[in-house]
């Protein structure tokens, strides 16, 4: 409840009259409450547990058209996700970035060059510029030089984009609610609430204190991903999701050093895998297996899902020797894919689906890259049942351009402060200006401010330590035993603002650890 409200006013922003009630606080969900938001919608979003806490932290953290897609065939998905790419990379620069990268080409190993390029050359006319490339094995190995030699006749090169997918989450929630919108953590469904069989609300569980509240609404959508066949539930709907896990590896940028992301085949089984430089480490992934552990807990990597990326590293970087004691951090996310029944999950679709069933309009599946088109087909879907709305559903600027930056912020050098403004839009002079002394330096080994850890804690609803050092920042990602060396400096700022006492933060501090060992290390180090 951030942008100037109180958990205090809580009772009060629920009894209000809302259009829209948006469960999910994914970019889904946050792309709804933006699009419907500005259009004039009363739109309310809560989230059971922290913004961006499921898939939309633990995605591969690309902004990608989808070669992927295009090999299956799917090229209206490929041409939105392009042209989507496209607006992100002009609208939120400092956020979405560009990103190269390279393919080896292998003899005997597919797909071939002739195959890739043809692949890149529909990708780049789609996009409406040229950024492939093919590279003979020396110019190849230049910028790849750690790069399997044996067999190498040469390299593809082709862009995409990448992002900090929590941090594009919290954008958009910040861009939503100056435009009216309402959004509210630790705040589940405990159940829907019908009248004559048809959803009009829903009874709200306060994760924080344990009170509920009922709210009511014109329309309940549900934006939960992996989590939309429980809601569905409730309404005796059948299952339509296949969750699917996918699986990472964060390592040192010294014992990968990376000027390009590679991508490559896996030796094992032909699925893409791929390693690349973001925020100061090499992120690597990524799997694509069935999740069976239930969606209650936080998902982990397994032991056979890291030595799988580890093998492919090992085959397309010998001569590094990489092992798992050079992983600084895992992360796993679960997809919301449609289930087909494909044998294998890599072959399942990645398009959204909506359903609308006793008045509870669901959408799942989709990608990061369009949750600005996925919102728009879902209020598109939404306005027959909305009579007293009418609103042009035209795409429109993802972001309002952020002023300049002055006075504190000019300490920052020019790329800094292109990241300020693309992660915090309108709110990075208020966070350079919050500053205190010494803390628009970097945290060492990484590119975040000390003073975004301040201003995390005093205006991003962060309620427990974890949401600050795994969503507000990444910090738990890039550094060593989930910053364990840097939490003293990190109290030293961050506890007043949060207003706990000595007991509170030892509580979360312990808490935190414990749920770093067990879900973000190497698997089997307890």
């Amino acid at each position: 409840m951030s942008d100037g409200a109180r958990r205090d006013d809580l009772p009060a922003l629920l009894a209000r009259d809302w259009d829209l009630l948006i469960v999910g606080g994914g970019i889904t969900g946050a792309g709804i409450l933006l699009e419907a938001s500005r259009r004039g919608l009363r739109a309310l979003l809560v989230e059971q547990q922290d913004f961006a806490w499921g898939t939309s932290s633990r995605s591969s953290k690309l902004v990608h058209g989808g070669l992927r897609y295009l090999k299956q065939g799917r090229l209206g998905m490929t041409y939105e996700s392009v042209h989507e790419r496209q607006a992100l990379l002009e609208e939120a620069a400092g956020l979405v970035e560009p990103q190269g990268f390279a393919f080896g080409d292998y003899l005997g190993r597919k797909p071939g060059r002739r195959q890739f390029m043809l692949g890149l050359a529909i990708y780049d006319l789609m996009a409406g510029r040229r950024a492939r490339r093919h590279l003979d094995a020396d110019t190849f190995c230049m910028l790849a030089p750690d790069v399997q030699r044996a067999g190498l006749l040469g390299g593809m090169l082709y862009q995409d984009a990448k992002t900090d997918d929590a941090r594009l989450v919290l954008r958009v929630l910040h861009e939503a609610r100056h435009h009216g919108g309402a959004a509210v953590n630790y705040l589940g469904v405990q159940s829907l609430l019908r009248s004559e069989g048809k959803v009009e609300g829903a009874l709200l569980h306060d994760a924080l204190d344990g009170t509920g509240h009922a709210v009511r609404a014109h329309l309940v959508i549900s934006a939960t991903g992996a989590w939309a066949d429980g809601l569905r539930a409730q309404l005796g709907a059948a299952p339509k999701l296949r969750p699917l896990r996918g699986s990472h590896l964060l390592l040192p940028a010294w014992r990968l050093p990376l000027a390009q992301a590679v991508s490559l085949m896996h030796p094992q089984d032909g699925r893409p895998v791929f390693a690349y430089p973001w925020e100061g480490v090499t992120l690597v992934g990524t799997t694509d297996t069935d999740h069976g552990d239930g969606l209650d807990a936080e998902a982990s990597i397994t032991r056979g899902e890291m030595e799988y990326l580890l093998a492919a590293l090992r085959w397309q970087f010998p001569a590094l020797a990489l092992d798992e004691s050079d992983v600084i951090a895992t992360f796993s996310g679960v997809r919301p894919v449609i289930g087909s029944g494909a044998l294998d999950p890599s072959k399942e679709g990645r398009e959204h689906a909506l359903w609308l069933e006793d008045g509870l309009l669901t959408v799942a599946g989709g990608k990061l890259t369009t949750f600005r088109a996925i919102a728009l087909g879902v209020l598109r879907k939404a306005a027959p049942l909305l009579p007293h709305w009418r609103a042009d559903l035209r795409k429109r600027p993802i972001f309002a351009a952020p002023a300049p930056l002055s006075a504190a912020a000019l300490a920052l050098d020019a790329q800094q402060q292109q990241r300020l403004a693309g992660r915090y839009g309108g709110a990075a002079q208020a966070l350079c200006d919050a500053a205190q002394e010494g803390e628009l330096a970097t945290v060492a080994g990484t590119q975040t401010l000390w003073a975004q850890l301040r201003w995390g804690a005093r205006t991003e609803d962060v309620h427990h330590l974890d949401d600050l050092l795994l969503r507000r920042t990444r910090l738990g990602l890039q550094l060593a035993s989930g910053a364990l060396a840097m939490l003293p400096r990190v109290r030293a700022i961050c506890q007043g603002e949060l207003g706990w006492d000595d007991a509170r933060w030892e509580q979360e501090q312990t808490r935190y650890l414990a749920l770093w060992r067990r879900h973000y290390s190497v698997p089997g180090t307890l």
